[in-house]
């Protein structure tokens, strides 16, 4: 055997450093990106939002925000299915949500503008406020309407607009108003679709209402009464619980 062959075979035999530890690096990664698939998840969420900020990007407003919905219960479903929940994918998501719906209102506030703009503004203060109030030690849970019915508030009156062509000026300062007190009200809002999907049938379903709102014109009005009807009895009916129960605290 010549001196190259043996080369060759002592190679074989005694493989590099890097060659053993290449596949190990590709496991290690893979095992990596598993554990954190609802914290990528999550982030591809908000880099999705980078879209409306393009020129004539709000556009492809009502796409971006039904993906965005989407990948917002993704992550939780992953976290849950796979069972890779923890305290900071939680907090990562909090974070998450905050980041894209202040986008979203701020995409909608720029281009309308004027008291649009305004009233976008309130509401991502009304977020920031909410989200601080969820990573505070001991977070008051299950209170006030979630950052995210703000997001398809605003997705099915953009739709609405497009299929019955109206002002949409103030029915967004509407929304933005109405959902800037509700994320903060001191009372849970039980009975709004979303808030009612537990089981993740349900909660693709509420999904598939989004995407027919936009994909049957014909389908939004009724699909977005569903969803309005049920956040304005929420909102009445927690109230008037919430002001019972202190009353008989103060009562008692």
């Amino acid at each position: 055997m010549d001196r190259g062959a043996e080369a060759d075979s002592a190679s074989e035999r005694n493989p590099s450093p890097s060659a053993v530890a290449t596949p190990g690096r590709a496991t290690n990664l893979a095992k990596v990106v598993y554990r954190n698939l609802p914290n990528i998840v999550s982030m591809l969420g908000v880099v999705i939002l980078s879209v409306l900020f393009l020129d004539d990007g709000l556009q492809y407003f009502i796409p971006v925000v039904i993906l965005n919905n989407v990948m917002d219960d993704l992550d939780g479903i992953l976290a849950r299915g796979l069972h890779l929940s923890s305290d900071f994918g939680a907090r990562l998501d909090n974070v998450c949500d905050a980041v894209s719906h202040i986008l979203i209102s701020m995409a909608v506030g720029v281009h309308f503008g004027g008291v649009v703009l305004v009233f976008s503004l309130v509401a991502s203060v009304a977020i920031l406020v909410r989200v601080v109030q969820r990573l505070a030690p001991a977070p008051a849970s299950g209170i006030g309407s979630p950052t995210n019915e703000l997001m398809r508030h605003l997705l099915l009156v953009v739709i609405l607009s497009e299929t019955f062509s109206f002002d949409i000026t103030p029915v967004l300062v509407a929304v933005f108003i109405a959902n800037s007190v509700s994320m903060l009200v001191p009372f849970p809002l039980p009975y709004m679709v979303r808030s009612m999907a537990k089981s993740l049938w349900a909660i693709v379903g509420v999904n598939v209402l989004l995407l027919l709102a936009w994909a049957a014109p014909p389908a939004a009005l009724a699909i977005a009464a569903l969803f309005f009807g049920t956040y304005i009895y929420s909102f009445i009916a927690g109230g008037l619980l919430w002001s019972r129960s202190r009353d008989v605290k103060v009562a008692t």
